[in-house]
């Protein structure tokens, strides 16, 4: 589904099929990982390779946002006096692994318990983990894609985050989310549960479009089902 942005040059292109799906993020409940075979005991979900920055921008906020975490709040505090991020070969920048997952990651031994420690912080000081966290960890499992037309026009398509984005490495995974039905439980469609995170990448005035637009097509005629449960059923 598409419509042109009010405030800007824009036209948003999204996958309205997985915005009314009730996909549902099963860290810990579930979620297998993304390693080459099922490790669910490990509780790593997505964050075994640790998170790549979007730019250098989205780096520095995360790196700020790193010196607030406390002892309680972070299980590997102690491991960050190298810092939290690093550049890698091809001048790609991403956080740095701790025992084979990313270093902001808790595991299940820590007396918080699995999950990111940013998350933590968010939830401690109840303020919003959009800010805190790596652009791809708040966005997951949505994509954004910009396109910039000879125009001048921009093009932004918005849809789930499917094995493929990950680029090579997506093959090898065991597992994702998008692509079972055990994470299409959620109470609600995914526009409505992950209404911040829409707001942050289209504003506020899209996203009331969005979901008008969502809601008058839901009223016209039954949704159609994901693929992923249409397998199912």
């Amino acid at each position: 589904m598409s419509f042109e942005d009010e405030s800007h040059d824009r036209t948003w292109m999204v996958d309205a099929t997985f915005l009314e799906s009730n996909w549902t993020c099963i860290f810990g409940h579930g979620c297998q990982g993304v390693l080459t075979g099922p490790t669910p005991e490990l509780v790593q979900g997505c964050c075994s390779y640790g998170a790549h920055f979007t730019d250098e921008e989205d780096r520095q906020r995360v790196e700020l946002a790193a010196t607030r975490l406390s002892a309680d709040q972070w299980q590997f505090r102690s491991r960050a006096k190298k810092g939290t991020t690093k550049v890698k070969k091809n001048g790609e920048a991403m956080t740095r692994l701790v025992n084979d997952a990313c270093i902001f990651l808790n595991r299940p031994d820590f007396h918080r318990g699995p999950g990111c420690a940013l998350h933590v912080m968010a939830m401690d000081n109840q303020e919003s983990y959009i800010p805190l966290k790596p652009d791809v960890c708040w966005q997951l499992p949505l994509r954004r894609e910009d396109v910039t037309l000879a125009s001048g026009h921009v093009v932004t398509r918005i849809a789930q985050w499917d094995r493929v984005d990950w680029g090579r490495g997506g093959a090898d995974f065991h597992w994702w989310c998008t692509e079972d039905a055990a994470a299409f439980v959620g109470a609600t469609r995914v526009v409505d549960s992950m209404s911040e995170e829409l707001v942050a990448i289209m504003g506020t005035r899209s996203y009331e479009t969005l979901v008008a637009l969502l809601n008058d097509r839901s009223r016209r005629g039954t949704p159609l089902a994901h693929p992923v449960r249409r397998r199912r059923d």
